[in-house]
């Protein structure tokens, strides 16, 4: 990192305008310290997305279990392909941003190490991939979590007037 040259900006006419971000120094080293951290999160979500879809396959297992322990229980009705399926869907949310930010650091150390300005644009991209898709989870989160409120109200107030 220590050999790069400082971006100048090139003088252009005084009527044009110039729409233009200049990496300085100490944007590089937060940029590479940030890919480093992204590669380290995605590799722990690489993990634990293989943790979660390989105990999606012992779905029968925990099935016959939980059987045996509580036969009342209501998660039997869901069984063990309904299991495995939430397993699995769980493990694949989990590997979409980590896959997110994995590429941004791979771009992001690509565009720092060799100035490459096409990898930056990349990285950013897929950092605002990640932000997006978070943005999108929460956004569900908190729609599901307005959804039970009213419905645990809606089921208060059915069973007063009982």
């Amino acid at each position: 990192m220590d050999n790069f040259e400082e971006i100048k900006p090139q003088h252009q006419e005084e009527e044009e305008e110039v729409n233009a971000i200049w990496v300085t120094e100490d944007v590089r080293s937060y940029l590479y310290d940030m890919a480093k951290w992204a590669r380290f999160l995605s590799i722990v979500g690489f993990v634990f997305s293989a943790m979660v879809a390989m105990s999606a396959f012992s779905a029968g297992a925990i099935i016959s279990t939980l059987s045996a322990v509580s036969p009342a229980n209501p998660l039997l009705k869901m069984g063990a392909a309904g299991f495995t399926i939430f397993y699995l869907l769980i493990a694949l949310i989990q590997f979409y941003p980590s896959l997110m930010l994995f590429k941004f650091s791979k771009a992001a150390n690509t565009a720092v190490l060799y100035a490459d300005q096409p990898s930056l644009g990349v990285a950013m991209g897929k950092l605002k991939s990640f932000f997006k898709f978070c943005g999108i989870i929460t956004m569900v989160v908190i729609g599901f979590y307005i959804m039970m409120i009213l419905m645990v109200l809606a089921v208060g107030v059915g069973s007063s007037m009982l």
